[in-house]
């Protein structure tokens, strides 16, 4: 992506869509989303215990 300082907010969007369609598309995933996350321990879940 080139720099858009100097463009103006109008240019701005037209260049960043078009570098979007020109973009090659992303593979698709290879694990679920969210797989690496930290598991929370059921016990931690819901209401606290006063």
């Amino acid at each position: 992506m080139a720099n858009t300082k100097a463009l103006s907010h109008e240019e701005r969007k037209t260049a960043k869509r078009t570098a979007r369609k020109n973009a090659a598309p992303k593979a698709a995933r290879t694990e679920p989303r969210g797989s690496n996350k930290k598991k929370v321990k059921s016990l931690s879940k819901g209401q606290s215990k006063r």
